[in-house]
This record gives C-alpha cells, sequence and structure tokens, in this order.
C-alpha cells in the first residue's frame, strides 16, 4: 500500500460518524491498535523521507487552476508590489452584461481627427488627435477599454514614432505626438482589438492558462514515454515534480507510467488547444475586421512640421526614440551607428556577452555572427533555433553566448538538462567590467495569469541586485517586447495586447536599479514595415546600434 493511499484510509476512517467509529473501536482487539500505530509511525518517517527527496518526485494532489504559484506565500512587500503591478495594468470594461456583435466596437465607423489641423507646428511640438469609436450600426460608443496602436510617419524621410494613448473611457480616444522632425507628419491609428475582445482576452488569461500545452519525454534503455507539461496540470493524476530548488519557479509533468521522473530527457511545446471561444465571441476576432485595422481620418490626417533651433531633449517625455532615415534616434542616450564590422569588433573586443531569452534575442546573437567576420559559431551540437549557441573570435578576445529562458518555453525541443533559469545562470557569473548581460522575456508567458510572470521577474531582478552588489560594473541590458502580426489564432495566445501588459510590468519592476534598456516595442511600432514577431534585419540593425551604444558609449 502506498503512502497517500494509507493516509487516504486513515483519513476515511477518521471520518466515519461517531457511532461508526464507537463499533470500529469495539471491534478492534489490542494487536490491531499496535499494528495501526505502526502504521502511523511509518507513514511518518515515509512523509519525512520524501519530504528530504529532490523536488523532482512523485506527487498526488487535486490542483486547483494556477496551483504552482497560488501555492507560493509572499511577503508583505513583495505582495504589495503585486497588488500595486496588478492595479497599473487593470483595463477597463464594457457595461455589465453581453454586448452582441453589432454593438462592438467597428474600425471602419469610426475616425479620428487633428486637432488644430490647421495650426502652426514646430519641431518639439505636441500634435494632439482625437479618436472617435462607434458600433457596426454607426452609434458612438459610450465606454472605453478598446486597445489601440498609433504612430505618425514620413515615408519619404523613412521617419517614424509612436504616439502615447489616453482612454477617456467613454468612447473618446486622446492620441498625444511629439513632432520630432521637420517636413509634412501622417498620422495613423489602428484598432487592435476592440474592447469586447479584450475581455476575452481577459478571461482566457485567467481560466485557460493550459491553451498552450506542452510535453516532455522521458527514456530508459529503448523505452521512452511522453507526457504533458505546465505551470499547473488538472486532475490528481500523479505528477513529477520539476520545480527549480533555487528559484521555486514551479513546474510539472505528468508521471510516465513506467518510468521514474528522474528519466526525463527533454522539454518541448506540446500545441494550442482548439474550441476556446463561443461562437459570439469568435466575432470579435475577424481578420480585416477588427483585428489591427486602421481607424481613417474624417478631416485631415498629416501636418506640416517646421525646423527649430536645437534645444536639449526632454528625456521624460514620450516617445523614447524615434526613425529618421531608417536610423533609431533615442532621445534618451547617445546613439551610435555600427554600420562596419570593425567598429563592432572593437566596441566588444575583450568582451563576454552574454544573450538571455527567447527567440527574439537569439536574432541578436544571429546578427552579430553573421555580420562580424571574425566572430565564429563553434558547434555545441544543440537542436537548431533553441541553443545554447556560443561564438569565440580568439584574435579579439570576445566569446558571445546565447541561451533560452526556463520554461514555459515554446520551442521545438530543449535537453532537459539545458533548461536553466536565467535567475540562476546570473548567479553563477562572476561579471565585471568585461561583462555584457543582455535579457529579453515576454513572449512565452503572454498565455499565463501575470502573476507567473511577476515571479519569473522577481527572481531575475533578484539575482541582477546581487549580481550587481557584486561586480558593479557589469553592464545589463533589457530588451523590450515588440509588437507581431495578429490573426484570429495567434490573438489568442500572443496577443499585443498580452504583451503591451507584460512590458508594462517588466518596466515598473526593473525601474529604479541600474539596468539599460533597449526599447524593442517602440522600435517594431514606429516603423513602416510590417509587424512581426521576429523583426526584419534593418529593425534589429537598430537594436543592437542601441544594445552596442551603452557597451561602448560615445564620448561628449
Amino acid at each position: 500500500m502506498l503512502p497517500w493511499e494509507i493516509l487516504d484510509l486513515i483519513s476515511v476512517k477518521a471520518s466515519l460518524p461517531e457511532q461508526s467509529n464507537h463499533r470500529l473501536r469495539a471491534c478492534c482487539c489490542r494487536k490491531t491498535v499496535v499494528r495501526v500505530i505502526d502504521l502511523c509511525l511509518l507513514v511518518k518517517l515515509l512523509h519525512l523521507v520524501s519530504f528530504k527527496r529532490s523536488l523532482s518526485q512523485t506527487t498526488k494532489t487535486t490542483r486547483k487552476p494556477y496551483c504552482g504559484y497560488k501555492q507560493q506565500t509572499l511577503s508583505k512587500r513583495d505582495q504589495a508590489e503585486q497588488e500595486s503591478l496588478l492595479a497599473a495594468i487593470q483595463w477597463p470594461k464594457p457595461p455589465d452584461g453581453k454586448i452582441a456583435f453589432v454593438q462592438s466596437t467597428d474600425p471602419t465607423h469610426s475616425d479620428f481627427v487633428i486637432v488644430k489641423p490647421s495650426g502652426f507646428f514646430k519641431v518639439g511640438d505636441q500634435l494632439e488627435v482625437l479618436v472617435r469609436m462607434k458600433d457596426f450600426q454607426g452609434k458612438p460608443k459610450q465606454y472605453g477599454g478598446d486597445y489601440l496602436q498609433a504612430r505618425i510617419h514620413s515615408p519619404l524621410l523613412k521617419a517614424g514614432a509612436t504616439g502615447r494613448i489616453v482612454d477617456c473611457q467613454n468612447g473618446l480616444y486622446k492620441v498625444f505626438f511629439t513632432l520630432l522632425w521637420p517636413g509634412e507628419v501622417k498620422v495613423s491609428v489602428s484598432l487592435v482589438h476592440p474592447s469586447e475582445a479584450i475581455q476575452v482576452l481577459l478571461r482566457l488569461r485567467e481560466e485557460r492558462p493550459d491553451r498552450v500545452y506542452f510535453k516532455s519525454s522521458f527514456k530508459s534503455g529503448r523505452y521512452s514515454e511522453t507526457t504533458e507539461c505546465n505551470v499547473c496540470l488538472p486532475g490528481d493524476l500523479p505528477v513529477c515534480n520539476f520545480t527549480d530548488l533555487y528559484t521555486g519557479e514551479p513546474w510539472f509533468c505528468y508521471k510516465p507510467r513506467k518510468l521514474p521522473c528522474a528519466s526525463r530527457i527533454s522539454h518541448a511545446k506540446g500545441g494550442y488547444q482548439k474550441g476556446l471561444l463561443t461562437q459570439e465571441e469568435s466575432l470579435f476576432f475577424q481578420s480585416d475586421v477588427n483585428i489591427k485595422k486602421p481607424i481613417l481620418s474624417s478631416g485631415p490626417d498629416s501636418v506640416i512640421v517646421k525646423p527649430k533651433v536645437f534645444t536639449a531633449e526632454d528625456p521624460t517625455v514620450s516617445p523614447s526614440g524615434y526613425y529618421h532615415e531608417d536610423q533609431w534616434r533615442s532621445r534618451i542616450h547617445w546613439i551610435h551607428h555600427f554600420n562596419k564590422s570593425d567598429d563592432i569588433t572593437k566596441c566588444l573586443q575583450g568582451k563576454v556577452i552574454h544573450l538571455f531569452g527567447d527567440s527574439t534575442i537569439r536574432q541578436w546573437f544571429e546578427y552579430l555572427t553573421a555580420f562580424v567576420p571574425d566572430l565564429v559559431e563553434f558547434n555545441l551540437g544543440s537542436p537548431k533555433n533553441v541553443g545554447p549557441f556560443m561564438s569565440v573570435d580568439l584574435k579579439h578576445n570576445i566569446l558571445l553566448k546565447f541561451r533560452c529562458h526556463g520554461p514555459p518555453i515554446r520551442f521545438s525541443t530543449v535537453f532537459s538538462s539545458e533548461l536553466r533559469y536565467i535567475a540562476n545562470e546570473l548567479n553563477g557569473i562572476v561579471g565585471g567590467r568585461n561583462t555584457v548581460i543582455a535579457i529579453t522575456i515576454w513572449s512565452h508567458f503572454s498565455t499565463f495569469p501575470v502573476e507567473v510572470y511577476i515571479r519569473r521577474l522577481r527572481n531575475i531582478r533578484r539575482s541582477i541586485i546581487q549580481l550587481l552588489d557584486r561586480s558593479p560594473k557589469t553592464l545589463i541590458i533589457i530588451r523590450t517586447a515588440n509588437v507581431q502580426e495578429l490573426g484570429p489564432e495567434v490573438s489568442l495566445f500572443n496577443s499585443d495586447w498580452y504583451s503591451f501588459q507584460l512590458d508594462s510590468v517588466m518596466r515598473k519592476m526593473f525601474s529604479g536599479i541600474p539596468v539599460h534598456f533597449v526599447d524593442a516595442w517602440e522600435m517594431s511600432l514606429a516603423h513602416y514595415l510590417p509587424h512581426n514577431l521576429h523583426p526584419k534585419e534593418v529593425i534589429v540593425k537598430n537594436q543592437i546600434d542601441a544594445f552596442l551604444s551603452y557597451v561602448c558609449p560615445l564620448q561628449t
């Protein structure tokens, strides 16, 4: 009989009615009582032994949703921070009750107007735009909560910048742009999701964190099994507990029928759940109808901007930067454009560069390795597009490394021995003036409640602070999230709205500590190229320029 079955038996006996317990006690002889006592001692001993084992053991429990982190106890400070972060990203809700599709936001009927379109504008001025939302019947919306994206651009100049959107929560939105270059400047506004769709995305995030599922392979000799894995697994089947010993990051797999938990050899994305929406909800997610659909102007959609004598930039004013002639110009720090490979080699000479995160920062590894001739990739035998990867320039003493973050991660196959948490990796780095660390982590957390993401960032932040405490000269750079192409299915798993929420949390959690940001969000949104989860090379090049400008700042 297994320990949990013994405990179940004891609990069942304890729960019998008093009359039944009396009869049971009357029937028990002294020998039986002794056996029960021995049995209880055995159970306690087994419980103690199992507690001392590695966390990667089989347990049997009925798990409530999000069990992996709901069982974690937060300090008062962490709890207060979490509540503050969740409050900061709280999204306006439509009125209570079911809203028909025809009453939802229609970007075709909606419009925008430039406030004072004939006014005199000069570089540095603020441009205000008013967006008016209407439903499919042409009636003005009376509530907010739509998710919009907006930018100004000058196609001939290959210039662009993002705008700051204010929800008036009455169907009206104000968009504020800082005019950053002279000439004709056009305004573009798009509806990414109507407010009614956002409520569906909220429901899915809280109720269906299993809509992306994962799997692990277990192998011993010629025999192998594959089971499902996730932050939390429903039901009461035995599970393998792969919760990280140091960070406490939860991860579980259903236990194989015949193999031990220790026989796990790999992790992979399992797939995407279907049938997540009702028929009515699916109407809120239609390409060319209400997903990333342009909203047109009811009047002029551009203004003429006059030059202005140079004045110092105000870094507190949105946006963080802008494109001009396809080059990103940060308003926060000077950017040197590394157009020659020799310039990059000179910058990185004698340095070790660690890139941690997902495939969007893997693009940095791929760009640098391809662009710098002396930087040669060393074959580690890693799966394609997964890693870990390493490139070396022996002549100039440069080491460039990439490693993906720990689960959840939707890669094809990652060897279980290579599943590492960023926080743990940071704890193993000595650091110093020749150590550069770049981190991005966002896309693979979009299907989970935000608390899962907050926990991961809290662990990473703690390790960053400890690293900077022991090695203050270490340079740490955070690459933000970016926008991507969306369709009906992708929206349910990787919507820009999910990414925007996570990105907002990340910026708040890393503010106030000495790290630098590469604003991939604005760099992808402000550019004229179509949105892409993996931005095109011209955008990656600008990200690299921003990154290297922190490594080798211009001497002013």
